[in-house]
């Protein structure tokens, strides 16, 4: 579970996404590229990222979460309509593309990677409740992010991830570098 924020009433919970949830996380990808592109980050996911056929696979492996809340109460006092307030994926390491850093993770310790984070825009603090989330379960986490993109490296850092380095995406072709984060709670 994750802590309510404080301006909303709904407790924060984290799932798997199904199938029925394809075109909720489509259209979350989609506000995020527009949003990245018009804070000078238009390269990142461009405007085909994350491909349709990755997402699926996401689904289909179990990777992809959910951040959800649900508005409201019914008249008998269950909780109201679930809103889908973030998606992320989880991937067990090693990642391919964390292999090689120029500079250093801060162990080589097994852990989880987060990627590909977006928000439906319904509630504050999405991105920064997903990592936090992710910590609380895995402990030790790694996260990759464009140069350009200054809102998720806010959110890492203020969610005391240490930048480690830079580090080349394995399986992309042009705008490969990353800056890589991790956020180690087991020690």
């Amino acid at each position: 579970m994750v802590a309510s924020d404080p301006t909303s009433p709904a407790t924060r919970t984290v799932r798997v996404a199904t199938a029925d949830d394809f075109d909720a996380i489509q259209a979350m990808y989609a506000r995020a590229r527009r949003l990245m592109a018009a804070n000078g980050n238009p390269t990142q996911w461009s405007d085909r990222f994350p491909l349709e056929s990755t997402v699926r696979a996401d689904i289909a492996e179990g990777r992809a979460r959910l951040l959800v809340d649900h508005a409201g109460t019914t008249a008998d006092g269950d909780p109201g309509v679930e809103r889908i307030l973030a998606v992320f994926v989880l991937c067990p390491g090693p990642d391919p593309s964390y292999a090689e850093i120029d500079g250093a993770w801060l162990d080589d310790d097994d852990y989880m990677a987060v990627h590909r984070v977006a928000a439906s825009g319904l509630g504050p603090h999405a991105g920064r409740d997903c990592l936090n989330w992710a910590v609380a379960r895995y402990g030790n986490v790694r996260m990759d992010t464009h140069r350009n993109n200054h809102a998720m490296q806010h959110v890492l850092e203020s969610c005391g991830f240490m930048r480690c380095g830079v580090i080349e995406l394995v399986a992309r072709e042009g705008d490969a570098e990353r800056l890589a984060y991790q956020r180690n709670d087991r020690r």
